[in-house]
């Protein structure tokens, strides 16, 4: 990943501080926080004090630097990288693969996908499919990132009955996402998505409810309205890169009438 947050021809010390400023600390707050010294961190940062390898892991930690950015860390101090990451179909990954394969189909008649760090899809079960009628045929030509195939106007967007608000809850989501790993790729995503064409008179203002604790997605599918919300899964304390990156979005209906119409589609 090519950002000045990790980029590995910088100085460990840089990056470390970059780290720091990013979260919105003092050198006090993480030395204190770290239970290190203010001096040695000093020190670390400003480059007269190389950290060891358990240092650097021991500050990404409090600093909870994604997996992928400590390897960049350790690899700008001289270390080898200490997380693996491997295509999910690596057999050393099976046993998760299977995993995610039976919460997809356990979903079921309820749409569940899993998607990757950049909102790839990595895998989906039959429900999800079902909604997908209609979607421009380029849309669907893997990589499907399913923030554009939401967002767009060949995509779900002129299907869903509460755009604005649903349109915001998503950028709002990829935000967060971008704070919290500061990733250009990530970073031009989200420009993509705002700039695509949304409804004039679609706003969050307008279309969400005051006090709502959480966005349901209208989705017009068929000539009927299905009302679902979003759950978001993700494993606990993976070692690899590729499960860190992992997560798992599920479509529960949010009413009695959802609920029955997406029985009905998959008996159909």
């Amino acid at each position: 990943m090519n950002t000045a947050l990790t980029a590995t021809s910088r100085p460990v010390g840089d990056l470390l501080r970059e780290w720091r400023r990013h979260r919105r600390l003092s050198q006090l707050e993480l030395a204190t926080g770290a239970e290190i010294s203010t001096r040695h961190l000093s020190f670390v940062e400003s480059g007269r004090a190389q950290p060891s390898r358990d240092m650097i892991l021991h500050l990404a930690e409090y600093l909870d630097v994604p997996l992928r950015e400590r390897n960049a860390l350790l690899i700008a101090a001289g270390f080898a990288p200490a997380f693996r990451q491997r295509a999910l179909d690596d057999p050393a990954l099976a046993t998760a693969r299977h995993t995610i394969d039976l919460l997809l189909q356990g979903l079921e008649p309820y749409p569940a996908l899993a998607i990757d760090r950049y909102w790839q899809l990595v895998a989906s079960n039959q429900a999800t499919t079902r909604l997908l009628v209609g979607v421009a045929p380029e849309l669907l030509q893997p990589p499907i990132n399913v923030l554009r195939l939401s967002l767009h106007p060949a995509g779900l967007a002129t299907r869903i009955r509460n755009l604005g608000a649903w349109r915001a809850h998503l950028l709002h989501r990829l935000r967060q996402q971008i704070d919290a790993s500061h990733d250009p790729q990530l970073i031009a995503l989200l420009r993509e998505l705002q700039a695509l064409p949304t409804p004039a008179a679609d706003s969050a203002e307008e279309t969400t409810p005051h006090g709502a604790i959480a966005v349901p997605m209208q989705l017009e599918v068929d000539g009927a309205v299905l009302n679902m919300l979003s759950t978001t899964t993700v494993f606990g304390s993976p070692v690899d890169i590729t499960l860190a990156e992992l997560a798992l979005e599920a479509f529960v209906p949010a009413d009695a009438e959802t609920a029955e119409k997406l029985r009905r589609m998959a008996d159909a």
